[in-house]
């Protein structure tokens, strides 16, 4: 049976906990942080519990400081040794804003619900066949101060992935409202064009991805500064490689865009040193 913390409290995953009136789903009211462990630990705990304090603080909750590193490793401990799920899981924690109101809510206090579900998976797998992504245009992104937070209102991205499906693609680039491109569905973009590697800055409105940084940090490392950037779309028609990342799956290269094709020699690089800092850390 899979386990759950809702709010401090361990309940089987398929227990009803919500009642009408959450406002995560009512409003989107909420936030939410995907996270990896690995031998037993969160991995970047540090970055995770700062990302998820500046969204709460954005999004105007009272004790965003609850939400530390020692939080989040103490309650997800916890929920690893309830599940018997040895030593590495994936893990999403849901932080909403709790109590009554309308648009106008009666209080800014916080409750969370933790899940979490079992991974073999003791690094960070190259994917084994390339990713075949194409451009999403019917819904862009808007850029404000929100944007680069991974709030709970995710109809954009719920609608890309109903075009990739329909579609029949790995994955989707999505734009934002000045047409430049943003981010995937689930992961920030990396372009190696040129002998140079560009991201979108995160005033082009992506997310402030935690394995986003961590290889900007990477390729720093290795000689190779990141380039943050206004990126047009049409650079993938010429780039050399194109890889996403995020906390859950690590780094993923992309084989195919239109008629495209890329290498990944550079994403192994960055994902062999990714993996190595994990086990030596």
């Amino acid at each position: 049976m899979n386990f759950i913390n809702y709010n401090g409290n361990i309940y089987p995953a398929d227990q009803a906990v919500l009642t009408i009136s959450n406002r995560s789903f009512r409003y989107g009211d909420g936030l939410f942080e995907s996270m990896r462990v690995i031998k037993g630990e969160l991995l970047f705990a540090e970055l995770h519990a700062e990302r998820l304090q500046k969204g709460l603080n954005a999004l105007k909750f009272e004790g965003a400081s609850q939400m530390n590193a020692e939080f989040l490793k103490e309650k997800i401990a916890e929920l690893l040794s309830r599940n018997q799920y040895g030593d590495n899981a994936r893990v999403r924690i849901t932080v909403y804003r709790d109590g009554d109101g309308l648009y106008s809510p009666e209080s800014n206090r916080l409750a969370y619900a933790i899940e979490m579900t079992k991974s073999n998976e003791t690094y960070f797998l190259q994917n084994a066949r390339g990713l075949i992504v194409d451009v999403y245009q019917e819904v862009t992104k808007p850029v404000n101060f929100l944007s680069n937070h991974k709030t709970c209102n995710s109809l954009p991205f719920v609608m890309a992935g109903l075009y990739r499906k329909q579609h029949s693609l790995d994955e989707v680039f999505i734009l934002n409202q000045y047409g430049f491109l943003c981010e995937a569905m689930s992961s920030n973009v990396f372009v190696f064009y040129d002998k140079q590697i560009y991201t979108p800055a995160l005033s082009e409105g992506c997310i402030a991805g935690v394995m986003r940084a961590v290889v900007m940090d990477i390729a720093e490392e290795m000689g190779m500064p990141v380039i943050e950037a206004q990126i047009n779309p049409e650079i993938l028609n010429a780039a050399d490689e194109v890889f996403l990342t995020n906390a859950s799956r690590g780094i993923q290269w992309v084989m195919g865009f239109n008629n495209k094709r890329y290498f990944n020699k550079l994403s192994k690089e960055l994902l062999d040193t990714l993996n190595a800092r994990i086990w030596q850390g």
